[in-house]
């Protein structure tokens, strides 16, 4: 039998190779982050935002959560809606990072990588398979506990825009998971496991 290779592997794939591209071709990447001052100039980096990063240690840390948790969501949903999900918590997260720049709580620096889609893929698996065990600072505790920390820090990041960090895109992506899972669960044919 042929052994299918998860979206979420090609997904990685993608993200890293954009990396490679952002290193050689100069001007890429603020072409394509996310511009909250500019965003009427260049509206698709709302979207093309979510494949880019800053750094390789930004890379690694998105990748590897993508890497470890992208298949067991997608196990559940299949890709398509797997897919799907991923680029709604992405959008969601750099919808959410603008909103907060519109208002005036966030200092609208440039914002860039897959940390909102990643956000809304450990949401949806704390409400699908709320009992898988993860590490948080290097605690073991369910995922669906994790999510509650990671709401909180994320929560507390976004009010404060000293931090450098695009703390409302993550909580953005969490919220869209979140959302996701529950309309999925309550919706279609999914194997809810524990």
């Amino acid at each position: 039998m042929k052994r299918v290779t998860p979206w979420s592997h090609y997904l990685l794939g993608l993200i890293a190779a954009v990396f490679v591209l952002q290193t050689v071709v100069p001007g890429l990447t603020e072409l394509f982050w996310l511009d909250p001052k500019n965003l009427a100039a260049k509206p698709w980096g709302l979207l093309t935002s979510i494949f880019l990063h800053g750094s390789i240690t930004h890379l690694f840390f998105n990748g590897f959560a993508l890497l470890m948790f992208g298949p067991l969501l997608e196990s559940q949903l299949g890709s398509k809606k797997f897919f799907s999900l991923f680029l709604a918590a992405g959008l969601g997260g750099s919808l959410l990072y603008f909103a907060f720049y519109a208002l005036g709580l966030s200092a609208g620096v440039p914002a860039l990588g897959a940390s909102g889609a990643v956000y809304g893929v450990l949401g949806a698996l704390a409400i699908l398979a709320p009992n898988i065990v993860v590490l948080v600072f290097f605690i073991p505790m369910p995922i669906r506990q994790a999510a509650l920390v990671w709401v909180a820090i994320e929560f507390l990041g976004t009010f404060n825009p000293a931090s450098g960090i695009a703390s409302a895109a993550h909580f953005g992506g969490l919220i869209v998971g979140f959302a996701a899972a529950k309309f999925l669960s309550g919706t279609a044919q999914i194997k809810i496991f524990t």
